[in-house]
């Protein structure tokens, strides 16, 4: 077991009801050193997340039970574990993460954290850890992902996951767009996809989902855990009902957050057979993040990646013009999507290593 440092305290997280109440001191500083951390791997405030926007995604969940801590070293916040678990018969994942400030590094807190981390899904019956991170491009040796596409630097990131016991299952890459110049090239594009996609249409909306869509849209959703590229990691099946949009969707309405959803309807059947989501903060002007995208395996060979994603993108040029760049993740094997974004416009811009542990 790991001596924690002296000092050192794993505090459970209160989640407020207001992010203005007497109670809401904890998480308005968790929300501070999550945007300092992540500021401090990436370099900028893409990731940045005000404490009010944030507070919606820390609801209590039928689908999922999330253990949420703070790093408390000498009085002072200095990070945050957490622990998801998805709540489907049979779960047997559990999804983590452990941030500390830089300054914090190499003294044992992370090790202590990750601990925490493992009992608690002991405790719960769970066998598979999985957790992500970004590795900042550096010199020297490189880990290679098993899947044979993608590497990450052998940095104190990757050291840290491997002395715990993790091996890197994926390497998935941010990509970024530029809004400023990306209309003349989706506009050609879009026509394209319009001419291959015969017997579709594109429908879309801002949330909330309109009601004809939901159980459309829940089905695709579904799909995202199964049909996405997942190399060696595992995830448990996800069961989704209009019940389950209405909850994801506050987690949105409920921040003042913005979210578009372009989909692809068959004609004949009325079908939705491919979305994708674009979202952006109360903050119109900062980036924009592309969630989700999925086109159901039926219903590839159509061009209705390409559809979707170029409807919404330049849909979004009139619901958040001052949006500077678009940010978005895909599998650094999943060619067909990092296809799509590559000729669109989309450059790389940093690279996230997937690392799993199997509890023995």
């Amino acid at each position: 077991m790991t001596t924690f440092p002296a000092g050192l305290e794993f505090r459970r997280l209160h989640i407020p009801a207001s992010i203005d109440g007497d109670d809401a001191v904890d998480f308005r500083e968790m929300t501070r050193v999550r945007n300092l951390v992540y500021a401090e791997i990436s370099g900028h405030d893409d990731h940045f997340m005000p404490a009010d926007e944030l507070l919606p995604n820390f609801q209590l969940d039928p689908a999922q039970l999330r253990f949420s801590w703070l790093a408390v070293l000498d009085g002072e916040v200095v990070g945050r574990v957490g622990l998801d678990l998805p709540q489907e018969d049979g779960a047997r994942s559990g999804f983590w993460l452990v941030e500390l400030l830089r300054s914090v590094w190499g003294r044992g807190i992370g090790r202590a954290g990750f601990e925490l981390v493992e009992r608690t899904a002991r405790e719960h019956g769970r066998t598979v850890l999985q957790s992500w991170a970004e590795h900042p491009a550096a010199d020297g040796p490189h880990l290679e992902a098993p899947t044979g596409f993608g590497s990450v630097p052998h940095d104190h990131i990757a050291r840290y996951f491997l002395a715990s016991g993790h091996t890197l299952e994926q390497v998935e890459r941010m990509s970024s767009l530029d809004l400023a110049q990306a209309r003349p090239r989706l506009e050609e594009l879009l026509a394209r996809a319009e001419e291959a996609a015969v017997g579709y249409r594109v429908v879309q909306w801002t949330l909330p989902t309109p009601d004809e869509f939901v159980e459309g849209l829940a089905r695709m959703k579904e799909r995202m855990v199964t049909d996405a590229p997942a190399a060696g990691l595992e995830f448990d099946g996800e069961v989704w009902d209009a019940a389950r949009v209405r909850r994801y969707e506050r987690t949105y309405l409920d921040a003042g957050r913005l979210l578009l959803v372009t989909a692809a309807q068959h004609i004949d059947s009325g079908d939705l057979v491919a979305f994708n989501e674009l979202a952006i903060g109360k903050d119109r002007a900062g980036a924009t993040h592309q969630h989700d995208t999925l086109v159901l395996a039926g219903h590839r060979g159509h061009r209705l990646g390409m559809l979707v994603k170029c409807a919404g993108l330049l849909a979004w040029r009139d619901i958040a013009p001052d949006s500077p760049r678009v940010l978005t993740y895909n599998a650094e094997e999943n060619r067909p999507m990092l296809s799509i974004n590559e000729e669109i416009g989309f450059v790389p811009a940093a690279y996230e290593g997937a690392w799993k542990k199997v509890l023995l």
